[in-house]
């Protein structure tokens, strides 16, 4: 130490080399004191073990270090021993800290590697989670772009905006230098260009082939393909200069129609077509497209496809709308015009049943009068002869306004409670006289199960029954008629020939099946269906020169149906004669009514014999002809007429002597019901006004509705016999009341 410490005089001294070491031995020990507080900072703020003892021990070498370097400032110029002393003592505690410090530090710096990994690792992690951030991000901007496009395609069902709008907004979203849309022809073979950005070609007139590799490649892929920017379908427009062109993707557009979704087999298309989008980066650039970007072009192509969907299906049913108004106006003008034929039709039968009924009238009532006088033989078979036709010819006017009521619908039935065995006896009472003529007998079968008493219409029921056995009566010649009738039972109402005849027994009502069986030439099987139509005939009856209009067999099968029943008839061939059968549902009445049945008028034995001496009778009737006989009829009978011919004169001439007044309710002119309202306005004593009857030629329900409403007492049906009206006299003066 003191060797070192000497310094030979001998030495050439270089006073500025020392001076130069003297000073970098000062700022090293000054840089070593510093560096110390630093550590005693950083020990400080750290709470690790074993890094907070090997700053200490680092720190201590450091001190020590400048301490040396701070004691050798001494050695430059002559010391003491003391000095060696403690600058031996420095160096040596400074190897001992250095060498601590050396061996703690190898077992440090490998967990100083394992946190450098971790931070490194740390640092990765960072990176992938800025990408996937970044991800994120970019879906975040893609769905707002897929929204705001949604929004924008769905805000109209028009086709034309719907595909504009699709190409406008994808060209400002993704800044496309082109955007184009292949539309495939009525043929199904070509791709016609529809619709593009820059509307730089003829739309409509450029057409390439559908069947092209890279069309095929597109169409059965579910993504967005890239093509060549050369593809027929890409080369939308020229490029200016040596450009070169951007990436080009094209994707398909599912084109759905009403048409293409089976209504059976819900939703599955029928066949499947497909509309071709192309998108066009910007040319001469580095640009390509990403994964986000396809993504978006995809997802927008879907919601293109459900938009036309929704459009399709409007367009059908604006044009199904169209379609039906069209109908709608269309039917609503047949239906007016078929209102204005039924009009006619019936404005038609109302005149013609009042200008047919009034001769009819006459020649009745005169060929009634005509029969009571003193006849020859030959001359009372020629009366009867007129009566029978006009009775015929008076069936057949009714039969005919029938038929029209009932095929317009019109025509309702009038259920009311009746005697079901009088009108079976009524039916024998007037078929029995035509029957004798052509020596047929007769027969009447009430079972003893069949009520007595029934509900339903005793009018319809009575007609069909006497066309029934009027049938049998005139296509026998000679044998026996059988009537049977009887409740039907539930094992005998279905019929084979009546598929739609579904009965339902009930206790609220009852099933009567009435049977006609003849003794006549029968029916042929191959004229059957012919003779429930109307006006025809079969040919075995038409060549037997009976009669008839052919209407019969048809009201009677419409007045069955509306009493929710069935008909038909049996014959087992020519020479066999034949069976009628029909079956009618009835109502049962209340025990509680039957003390309350309503009169129903029937023609009494004693009758015949009946006159009304003294009656006092006013007639108004503005026909001549039948006024006339109408007079001649009631004056037969003993009453004392008075005609007039005018609603004016007939208020005029009534007076409380007349007890019964005749008004022709549908003479053209007259107003029938306001002359009845004012008759009993004349009249304050109801013990003096007269009974009032409307005589008419129609017997619907509105004119009994409308004569029950201004006070009429009864109608009569023209044309009126003599019996006929000495039956209506009697019934009315005994009950006030007859329809």
């Amino acid at each position: 130490m003191e060797s070192c410490n000497c310094i030979d005089p001998q030495w050439p001294a270089d006073e500025l080399l020392m001076k130069y070491q003297y000073i970098s031995d000062f700022f090293i020990a000054l840089a070593y004191f510093s560096i110390p507080l630093e550590l005693i900072y950083f020990v400080k703020k750290s709470a690790v073990f074993p890094y907070r003892w090997v700053l200490v021990q680092f720190g201590a070498f450091i001190v020590l270090c400048g301490a040396t370097h701070l004691i050798n400032l001494w050695t430059f110029t002559t010391h003491s021993k003391t000095v060696a002393i403690v600058m031996t003592t420095a160096k040596f505690l400074t190897a001992a800290v250095s060498c601590a410090t050396a061996l703690m530090l190898v077992h440090i710096i490998p967990d100083l590697l394992s946190v450098k990994t971790r931070e490194l690792f740390l640092k990765n992690k960072a990176a992938e989670l800025d990408r996937e951030m970044g991800l994120i991000r970019t879906q975040e901007e893609t769905g707002r772009h897929v929204r705001m496009l949604t929004h924008e395609i769905r805000s109209t069902l028009d086709r034309h905006t719907i595909l504009k709008t699709t190409l406008v907004e994808l060209g400002r979203t993704l800044a496309l230098e082109e955007c184009a849309l292949w539309m495939p022809t009525r043929t199904g073979l070509e791709l016609q260009l529809c619709y593009n950005l820059r509307q730089q070609n003829p739309v409509g007139y450029y057409t390439v082939p559908i069947h092209l590799p890279e069309i095929n490649h597109v169409f059965s892929s579910n993504h967005a393909v890239k093509i060549s920017p050369n593809s027929p379908v890409a080369r939308l427009r020229p490029l200016p200069g040596k450009y070169m062109p951007g990436e080009v993707v094209a994707v398909r557009v599912p084109l759905l129609y009403l048409s293409n979704f089976q209504i059976n087999d819900w939703p599955e298309l029928s066949t499947k077509r497909y509309a071709l989008m192309i998108l066009m980066l910007p040319s001469d650039s580095a640009r390509q497209w990403h994964v986000h970007e396809l993504e978006l072009v995809e997802v927008v192509a879907d919601q293109v496809a459900v938009a036309l969907s929704h459009a399709a299906i409007l367009e059908e049913s604006m044009r199904a709308r169209d379609l039906l108004m069209e109908q709608n106006v269309a039917l609503d003008l047949a239906r007016r015009e078929a209102e204005t034929a039924v009009r006619a039709r019936n404005d038609f039968l109302a005149v013609m049943n009042h200008e047919m009924r009034t001769p009819m009238h006459a020649i009745i009532v005169l060929s009634s009068l005509l029969q009571e006088t003193e006849l020859t033989p030959e001359q009372r078979l020629m009366v009867e002869t007129i009566l029978k036709s006009s009775y015929l010819l008076a069936t057949l006017i009714n039969d005919v306004l029938d038929l029209s009521r009932l095929e317009d619908g019109s025509l309702q039935l009038d259920i009311g409670t009746f005697n079901l065995h009088s009108i079976f006896k009524e039916v024998l009472n007037l078929i029995k006289p035509v029957a004798s003529v052509k020596k047929l007998s007769v027969t009447l079968n009430l079972a003893q199960d069949l009520p007595v008493y029934a509900v339903g219409d005793e009018k319809r029921l009575m007609q069909t029954m006497l066309n029934v056995v009027g049938n049998a009566v005139k296509f026998s010649k000679e044998g026996s008629i059988s009537i049977t009738a009887f409740v039907a039972k539930s094992d005998s109402l279905r019929d084979s020939r009546a598929p739609d005849f579904f009965p339902v027994p009930s206790d609220d009502h009852f099933y009567l099946r009435v049977q006609v069986k003849d003794s006549g030439s029968g029916i042929s099987p191959q004229d059957m269906p012919k003779l429930f139509t109307k006006f025809s005939q079969t040919q075995s009856l038409a060549t037997r020169n009976s009669g008839g209009s052919g209407l019969g067999l048809a009201i009677c099968k419409r007045f069955v149906n509306l009493m929710d029943g069935h008909i038909w008839l049996d014959s087992e061939g020519l020479g066999k004669g034949c069976t009628a059968i029909f079956i009618v549902k009835l109502g049962i009445p209340r025990l509680a009514n039957e003390s309350k049945f309503p009169f129903a008028p029937k023609v009494s034995a004693n009758h015949g014999l009946t006159n009304f001496p003294g009656l006092k009778v006013l007639l108004m009737d503005n026909n001549g002809v039948s006024r006339t006989v109408t007079r001649g009829l009631l004056m037969h009978l003993g009453c004392e007429v008075t005609t007039v011919v005018s609603s004016e004169e007939c208020l005029h001439v009534v007076s409380h002597e007349h007890q019964v007044v005749f008004l022709d309710v549908c003479a053209p002119g007259i107003d029938g019901y306001e002359l009845a309202v004012g008759i009993h306005e004349k009249f304050t004593r109801r013990h003096e006004k007269p009974l009032i009857v409307a005589l008419t030629g129609d017997t619907d329900e509105v004119m009994k509705e409308n004569c029950t409403r201004v006070g009429i007492n009864g109608v009569i049906m023209k044309p009126v016999s003599v019996d006929k009206m000495r039956s209506i006299l009697a019934e009315l003066l005994a009950h006030r009341v007859l329809y």
